[in-house]
């Protein structure tokens, strides 16, 4: 559990943050990671964190989600929603089960947008995993905490019955597979794959393939190497 990092996006009241923390500590989870929150630090989310403010007061705060998530193997976008991407996607006791085993390797990411927007779909295309949480179709919208609580109780129900499997080996960092990403597509350009095609789109689609493999540090050098 201690390679686990909720990364929460944007939040736009300080109470939620509070909350969030309060649901995270619950279930066994210490590390937050705030990205661009409106307001913080803040009375309120002191109040609304209620016994949790430890866990406010080490939370990490970064200026954008790719320093946020750089140094994490995998990350998982938590959406209340699906999108038009085409990113494979887990239920939250699925996705348990799957982040759990990674995070045995390298820190792993739990990504949590804006309370009235969501992540954008830039934030979601950079992580490898959709993870949506199966609420009422006629009202579906769960608060940030509540978000928070479904998948801290899940992760918890997860390492409680883990069974003992081997380690898997450690993915290549976000920011290493990022670079790869414009490496390649440097050299697309350059040597007129694309043709008539959408840039966005092809390299959309390999973006995809690569996120599914998770590649390690040494794959990636060596498809860089390649190129």
């Amino acid at each position: 559990m201690a390679q686990l990092r909720l990364v929460l996006v944007n939040t736009s009241h300080p109470g939620n943050l509070g909350a969030a923390a309060r649901a995270a500590k619950t279930m066994g989870l210490r590390q937050l990671c705030f990205v661009a929150p409106k307001v913080f630090p803040h009375p309120d989310a002191t109040a609304m964190a209620s016994g949790a403010d430890d866990l406010l007061a080490q939370a990490m705060l970064r200026d954008s989600l790719a320093t946020a998530t750089d140094d994490c193997g995998v990350a998982y976008a938590i959406s209340a929603r699906r999108r038009g991407i085409r990113l494979a996607e887990l239920t939250p006791r699925e996705f348990a089960a799957h982040a759990l085993s990674q995070a045995r390797s390298a820190p792993v990411a739990v990504v949590f947008g804006n309370e009235r927007v969501g992540l954008s779909n830039e934030e979601i295309e950079r992580c490898q995993y959709l993870v949506r949480i199966p609420s009422d179709a006629d009202y579906g919208s769960l608060n940030l905490a509540a978000a928070v609580q479904v998948i801290s109780y899940e992760l918890r129900l997860a390492a409680m019955q883990r069974p003992d499997v081997p380690k898997p080996p450690p993915p290549a960092p976000l920011a290493d597979l990022e670079r790869f990403f414009e490496h390649q597509a440097r050299v697309l350009e350059q040597i007129g794959f694309y043709g008539s095609k959408s840039p966005t789109k092809i390299n959309r689609r390999l973006r995809r393939l690569y996120q599914r493999a998770l590649p390690d540090a040494q794959e990636i050098s060596i498809l860089r190497g390649i190129l």
